[in-house]
């Protein structure tokens, strides 16, 4: 039976793992969970799974939680803060890291787990974003290995040719698609964007996701962030990945292949299919769904994206150009800037704006070890409040 560690348990990633190992009992136990502060739903899944450990991020969530889970008689162990978590995930006896933290908060853990040699099912795109090359030779010079489980990387990894050990391969192929949904406002006008409002950007067509992640599909960012991601985790050159609307949301990704090929992966837009994949592979365990009927299938359109009105995309590509400190950098002004918009201190476009015109006065291009990548995104994340502020 496989340990896992699950980090970000409570959230939609964490969700949809815990029902894919719900389904699978006899071949999953849950090691570890990690969240920050959401107590009610950790303890729902401590009274569940009984896991051996749990980690919250906030301190007096932690007390609250081992307060609870005391006077239920539940014999679980419960740790509190970041130290704890990037601690945690390096337990001998754990075979899998679900690394499902959103944002930036997660790179630290992600980066632990690999340095502790471990298999890691990746949902945290930052990962990539901020470590980018360094992460990926980390990967190599630790013996770890990654399993995306975010739906087009996915999609992507089991279209792809794949070598001795099972890695994907870019042997004869000529390139990666993603898919974007496009999201809500997707047909909305450049006048019209300027009055949306987080009620309206947070109601995803397709996807159940946070809020900051929802955010970012409304504008793009996200696919911006998994161009990126692509082109890291598959070592696929920016001019040979491309990404095309697709508002079904049934294809995840293709692979063009030499001969003229097109390779996809199908299925509902539900994330406990890919994690399904990942956590079985190379078998293949029950994750609760059925493929798609197609006698059923709606009609399945493509367009290009429109990077007038979605420049996110558009500045996600021109920063993996430009070098790794202004991949950092992206992201980091850009979680600041949704948080902005989630708490209804900027306008909607102001995100967008904002972020292209901060990245402007950036003089910086390279960052050479973790150490700097870490100390760069604070420094970056304390400028952009500071400039929200004025």
């Amino acid at each position: 039976m496989k340990q896992v560690s699950i980090l970000g348990a409570t959230g939609s990633i964490g969700s949809s793992t815990l029902t894919v190992i719900r389904n699978n009992p006899a071949q999953y136990q849950v090691h570890s969970v990690v969240a920050d502060r959401s107590v009610q739903k950790m303890l729902e899944i401590c009274k569940e799974f009984h896991p051996k450990f749990v980690v919250m991020a906030n301190v007096d969530a932690a007390s609250e939680l081992e307060t609870h889970l005391f006077s239920l008689g539940l014999s679980i162990e419960v740790l509190a803060g970041e130290e704890a978590i990037a601690e945690i995930v390096k337990a001998p006896e754990i075979d899998l890291v679900v690394a499902a933290i959103v944002g930036a908060k997660g790179f630290l853990s992600s980066l632990s787990a690999v340095k502790a040699g471990k298999t890691i099912l990746l949902a945290n795109k930052e990962s990539l974003v901020m470590g980018g090359s360094l992460f990926m030779q980390a990967v190599k010079d630790y013996g770890a290995t990654l399993l995306p489980i975010d739906s087009e990387h996915n999609a992507l990894f089991q279209s792809l040719p794949k070598d001795e050990q099972g890695r994907a391969t870019l042997d004869g192929v000529s390139k990666l698609v993603l898919t974007a949904s496009g999201g809500p406002f997707r047909n909305t006008s450049l006048s019209d964007m300027a009055k949306i409002k987080k009620e309206d950007a947070l109601k995803h067509p397709r996807w159940d996701m946070g809020a900051k992640v929802t955010i970012d599909s409304s504008t793009l960012m996200n696919k911006g962030l998994e161009f990126i991601e692509a082109h890291f985790l598959f070592n696929m050159p920016p001019e040979d990945i491309d990404v095309v609307i697709h508002p079904q949301s049934i294809i995840h990704s293709l692979v063009a292949y030499k001969d003229g090929s097109l390779l996809a992966q199908l299925g509902e837009p539900d994330m406990t299919i890919p994690i399904a994949h990942a956590l079985g592979y190379p078998k293949r365990v029950l994750s609760g769904k059925k493929p798609v009927d197609m006698t059923q299938m709606m009609d399945l359109t493509f367009a290009q994206p429109d990077l007038e009105h979605f420049p996110c995309l558009r500045i996600a590509k021109e920063c993996l150009i430009k070098g790794n400190a202004y991949l950092v950098a992206m992201n980091a002004i850009n979680e600041i800037l949704v948080e902005a918009f989630l708490q209804d201190k900027i306008e909607y476009l102001d995100i967008p704006k904002k972020l292209e015109e901060f990245l402007s006065q950036l003089t910086v291009s390279k960052l050479n070890s973790f150490e700097e990548i870490i100390e760069f995104d604070q420094l970056i994340r304390q400028d952009t409040i500071e400039k929200l502020k004025a």
